[in-house]
């Protein structure tokens, strides 16, 4: 059962996380020749506050 985390940062609309789960299910599936009702996707949002890269905090930039 194969388990996927997705993190990135907040903002993206439903139908985009719908658009996501779907291609990430169907890439996972067809890889690892899983049934894709044994595939988990989860979508964990951070906050443009709660990241920086390079020093820099996302909401900064």
């Amino acid at each position: 059962m194969p388990y996927v985390t997705v993190k990135m940062l907040a903002g993206r609309t439903v139908e985009q996380k719908r658009a996501l789960i779907e291609k990430v299910t169907a890439a996972v599936s067809e890889s690892v020749d899983a049934p894709k009702e044994n595939v988990t996707v989860f979508i964990e949002e951070m906050e443009k506050t709660d990241y920086g890269q390079a020093g820099v905090m996302f909401a900064d930039k």
